[in-house]
Order: structure tokens, then sequence, then C-alpha cells
């Protein structure tokens, strides 16, 4: 059988809390899992507030409407993320402008942000307008790339200096710290949107949140999310979403925080089995870990930083052909087909590294053997071509 990539930890309480869902009746988007799940993702994130919906992409799009942005903005992005990330910012009918990464971390580079902004925008009394589409530049949207944390000072330095909304995707980040060991939510953030996909590290089986300190915020988004409708009857103040998370997703979900301390401490102890197996290997780099806060680490791995670029699909298949999940990594925003003609900065880094990326299987019950079997196979191959 082969040894998946991350698939869910379903063995707590998530049978229970569905049962009692189905014997309830309450199993659309009202019912008490609803409201525990918003209130045991604001405590885990430290904020005043959360709201559940239906998916992180929604997340993303509806924490970006409810700042306002839309039609005839603009949204800078990191090209190094799952599409998710551009299709929410599309979706409010504002444009990305895609950024490169750094080497050393991988998420946003913001020192080249800085540099497009000054180089490619004009002043004007409604904001920063991109010269070359007549959007204004409303936002910024940093990715905590597979669970890692990133340099809020940084993101949010640069907010202000260019009055820029943050929202930050943190869609695999859910148990990360900021600087000092503080949580996500005490970030000067407008928001933090996660994702409750079935490969995250808490699940509920779909669905997605938004956090933010601002409780009217808050408000406005839920707002936006429960289809606009004002008190019991069927009046409607808003052309809005019904984004709703189900009663039976957010049992799931609950079932799921109850055992976060547990998942993050194993999703750390495979990350330190890859990193050392890494550094047996000259060609070989572990995951970057951030030099600020603290990662989760989502996904682990190893990336290659060899001159034969040939060993990575080799690799690939050397590992799927002894019953190991590994696939390529996310293709960057600027490649895919929907976002070519988008505007971008330079891409020197992301260009060379995403196919060099080898996420390896890490789910939080994955077995001491399935580990060991995944570095025996990984060394075979490595042994052989360590250039």
């Amino acid at each position: 059988m082969k040894i998946p990539l991350a698939v869910p930890n379903l063995s707590g309480n998530e049978a229970a809390y569905l049962q009692d869902c189905i014997d309830s009746t309450f199993v659309s988007s009202v019912g008490a899992y609803v409201d525990k799940f918003e209130r045991a993702i604001a405590d885990v994130s430290g904020t005043e507030g959360a709201v559940v919906v239906s998916s992180g992409t929604v997340a993303l799009q509806m924490a970006l409407q409810g700042l306002g942005i839309g039609e005839g903005d603009l949204v800078i992005i990191p090209t190094l993320t799952f599409i998710a990330t551009a299709n929410a910012v599309r979706h409010t009918g504002a444009q990305v402008w895609i950024a490169d990464v750094e080497p050393s971390t991988w998420t946003i580079d913001l020192e080249l942000v800085r540099e497009a902004i000054l180089k490619e925008t004009d002043w004007t009394e409604y904001g920063r307008r991109h010269r070359a589409t007549g959007r204004l530049l409303r936002a910024i949207m940093p990715v905590m790339v597979m669970g890692a944390s990133i340099d809020f000072e940084k993101v949010t330095g640069l907010a202000r200096e260019f009055g820029l909304k943050v929202v930050v995707d943190a869609a695999a980040a859910l148990g990360a710290r900021v600087a000092n060991d503080a949580p996500l939510g005490s970030a000067d953030v407008d928001a933090l949107c996660y994702s409750f996909n079935g490969n995250k590290i808490v699940t509920s089986g779909g669905g997605g949140a938004i956090v933010s300190r601002d409780l009217n915020y808050l408000d406005r988004v839920r707002h936006l999310t429960t289809t606009g409708r004002v008190g019991a009857n069927y009046d409607h103040d808003i052309l809005a979403y019904n984004h709703r998370m189900t009663n039976m997703q957010a049992a799931v979900g609950v079932a799921q925080l109850e055992r976060l301390d547990a998942f993050l401490s194993r999703k750390r102890e495979v990350h330190e089995v890859y990193a050392s197996m890494a550094e047996r290997f000259r060609c070989l780099e572990p995951f970057p870990v951030a030099s600020t806060g603290r990662s989760i680490r989502w996904l682990s791995g190893v990336y290659y930083t060899g001159a034969n670029l040939g060993l990575c699909d080799a690799f690939r298949s050397h590992m799927n052909e002894a019953g190991i999940d590994l696939r390529k990594f996310w293709k960057p925003i600027h490649l895919q087909l929907p976002y070519q003609s988008s505007p971008a900065t330079r891409m020197p880094v992301a260009d060379d590294l995403w196919l060099r990326i080898f996420p390896l299987p890490c789910s939080t019950h994955i077995t001491d053997e399935q580990i060991a079997a995944v570095v025996s196979s990984a060394e075979s191959f490595w042994k052989a071509n360590d250039a």
C-alpha cells in the first residue's frame, strides 16, 4: 500500500461528535459545534473571535471583501503558493500582483516588493496606483508557506509605509506563533485565514476560518457569508453569500483541535527525521525553518541543491515505484495559465526552486516503520546520485 503524503487522523472524538449532530438533527449551518469551533480557533489564535466558512479559499475572499477590496484593486501575493491564494483575490474582482520569494525562507521577498512599488506605482489621493494596470494597490497577502512563520514586523512595516491592508494566508499555520512565542492573532494585521482541508494538520473535511482582533470587522465578514440576513425573517440588506460551515464539519474540527498539541508534536518529530537525513547528503537540504516565530511544519521533506535537475523527476519516479507518494510541489502562480498576463516581479528564485522541492509523507499518525521506509528509499537513491 502506498504511503500517502498527508491524510487526516480521525482517531479521536470525530465519530462521536458527528453522531451527536445526527441525533440532534443539527446537521446544517446552525448548531453548537459551529460556535464551539469558532471559540476554539479564536483561543488558539489569541483573538477575540473567528468566523468559520466553507473553505480556505472562501476565507481569503471574504477577508478581502470585508475590507472593501474588489473591482479596480490590486493585491500583492507571492508566487510560491497554492493557486487558491490568487483565485481568492480574483473572485473579489481585484487583480494579483505576483512577487518572487526569498531563497532562505520561501516566503514573499519584501525588499523586492518595496522596490517594485516604488518603481511601478504613483502616489494619489486614493493610494498607490499601479501605472501599467491603472489599479489601486490596496493590500498584501503574505503566505505562511507550509505553516512557516513569517517576519510580521517587516510585513506590517511595509504595509504602513504604503497604506496597505494585510490579509495573511495562514492556510496551513494553525498553531504557529509570532516572535516572542506570542499567538498568531497578536500580529498587527487585518486578518489571518486558515484552511481545514483534508490534508491539513486540523481538518473539518473542508472549510476555513477568518480570525481578527477587530470584532466589528468579523461581524461584517459574518454578515457577508450568511446571506446578509437581518433578523429572524427573510430580510436581507446586502448582496451576500451562503458560505457557512456546517455543524457536522465543525464537529469534526472540534474533535481535531482537542489533539492539536499532539498533532504538532508529531509533525516536529517527522521534520527532524527528514532534516537529519538531508544532512547526510551534499545535495540535499531540509525545508527552511523561520528565524522569527514558531513554524508548525505542516509539510516536511527535503530539497535538491545540485546542478542536475533531471534527478528531480528521477527521484519522484523512484519514490513512487517504492510505494511512496511524491509529487511535484506547487507550480508558481506566475506560470499558471490564468495568471501568466498578471503583473509580476522578476522570478529568479521561484523559477529555480519549485521543481527541487520534495514534500515527503508526514501524516500525524504516520508510523515509525513508514518513516523508516521513506528514509530508506530516499537514501538508496541519493547514495547513488549525491552530486
